[in-house]
């Protein structure tokens, strides 16, 4: 095996202590010599750790993703390394896992620096600090909406307590309607004529309803205990808006990625936001769009042993990013004349509503790959692309469809133009438009050329 760095080295890190190792050839033999030592994980420790990999020429380092103990070892390697800095690379454990009963910290760092040493490594994607920020923001931004979640639905099982059913007319029991109403319950004003006053907008068309639910039977307790979940929304709402706001500012510089991306079906501001989090501005770290769609796990997996396909469920990715992308799909699928949902309904026949979302999902990050590598905008492809693509199938589907149900049915083709004679085609249309009788061309359009044998989103399919 061929020998691709003469100087590495590996990092077992824990906790408390990161294990070393160096392998280094033997100048003018094949022997390769090794160094080992021991660091503490205190910052001092780690500027000596780096020191003393400079000393011995190191440049390229691995080390294995233990939790978030790796995460200060790598910020420090990465500052200070004047005009070569340290090559990284962050290994998943489970590419690089020990045999048994050969399992020591030593000789963990050991394998890694040897791995490393014939390239049989391959790094993770790490973003650049200012990403690896505005990742942390969102991510933060997901926690405390969570948290938030948590304390409305605990509102909503305490007021079931007292038998106030709001959450049976209201669609938002914390809306502006709904949060003056709890607001009151909490002042011990319990006469359900005063509370319903309090509805606005269409809420007041339900005013019967509303009387009748919000009749219960409150107590001391109640009202005490829901004074505190209140007081606790108040505060999760606040921290909210100051990350958003947080957010606003740092991501001031992608203003324009952000509107561009916003305008892709499913996908609003927020959605945006965290997209140039996970995936960052530079897409070189992904070969293609398909690349990117498997590290965020939104691609079926790939299982197959002697001739026989085994499960295809998606592997494990970038959480962050799969679930906003899944939630997005769910938001396309309702969005009229789109290309998305049209795609969606149409794998949702024959998969499954679930399925057909993750695979909504795919294609938006592929669209959002195409947009941030290449620029340009989205163009819209419209709900009846399907029909359009293939005409003269999707009349013989339609047809036969309403003959099921008892219709007799005479097609009739359309003239291509009223006006002009039948005679005068457009150059632009082609033999079988034209034959399909059809105003506009849909064959005669750029189509994009293949790389690697993996098709990717262009500007011109977007």
């Amino acid at each position: 095996m061929k020998l691709l760095y003469r100087r590495c080295a590996g990092l077992d890190v824990h906790k408390a202590s990161v294990t070393v190792c160096i392998n280094r050839r033997v100048k003018g033999s094949a022997e390769i010599e090794t160094e080992e030592a021991v660091f503490g994980t205190y910052t001092q420790d780690l500027v000596r750790l780096r020191q003393w990999l400079r000393e011995r020429k190191v440049r390229q380092v691995a080390m294995e993703s233990t939790g978030v103990y790796w995460i200060p070892v790598w910020n420090v390697l990465e500052r200070g390394g004047g005009n070569s800095p340290l090559q990284r690379k962050l290994v998943n454990p489970a590419s690089v896992r020990a045999l048994q009963g050969r399992k020591t910290d030593r000789i963990d760092a050991r394998r890694l620096a040897e791995y490393l040493q014939y390239g049989l490594l391959r790094g993770s994607f790490i973003p650049p600090l200012a990403i690896r920020h505005l990742r942390q923001l969102t991510r933060m931004r997901v926690h405390i909406q969570q948290d938030r979640n948590r304390v409305i639905n605990r509102i909503g099982r305490l007021l079931e307590t007292v038998n106030i059913k709001l959450g049976s007319v209201a669609s938002n029991i914390v809306g502006k309607s709904g949060r003056a109403m709890l607001g009151l319950l909490a002042e011990g004003i319990e006469r359900p004529e005063r509370l319903a006053d309090l509805a606005i907008g269409q809420m007041r068309q339900k005013m019967p309803q509303l009387l009748l639910a919000l009749e219960g039977r409150p107590d001391e307790h109640f009202r005490w205990v829901l004074t505190r979940l209140l007081h606790k929304l108040d505060r999760l709402e606040g921290e909210l808006a100051d990350v958003d706001g947080r957010l606003r500012e740092q991501m001031q510089e992608y203003a324009d990625l952000i509107d561009r991306l916003s305008t892709i079906a499913g996908i609003d501001r927020i959605t945006a936001q965290v997209l140039i989090a996970e995936l960052g501005t530079d897409m070189t770290q992904f070969p293609s769009a398909a690349h990117a769609a498997s590290w965020a796990g939104l691609c079926p997996g790939n299982a197959e042993s002697a001739g026989k396909r085994f499960s295809g469920r998606t592997r494990k990715g970038d959480r962050y990013i799969r679930r906003i992308l899944v939630q997005s799909a769910w938001a396309a699928a309702r969005t009229k004349d789109c290309f998305l949902a049209a795609l969606f309904s149409r794998i949702a026949q024959r998969r499954g509503m679930k399925k057909a979302a993750v695979a909504v999902a795919h294609r938006l990050l592929k669209v959002v790959y195409s947009l941030i590598a290449e620029g340009g905008v989205y163009r819209e492809r419209g709900g009846d692309y399907f029909d359009r693509r293939q005409p003269a199938q999707t009349a013989k589907r339609l047809t036969r469809r309403l003959e099921r149900i008892g219709f007799q049915v005479t097609l009739q083709p359309k003239p291509l133009d009223p006006v002009a004679p039948k005679d005068v085609v457009p150059a632009e249309i082609c033999s079988r438009c034209n034959r399909w009788r059809l105003a506009q061309c849909i064959h005669n359009v750029p189509r994009p050329k293949r790389k690697n044998q993996s098709r990717t989103a262009t500007k011109s399919e977007i």
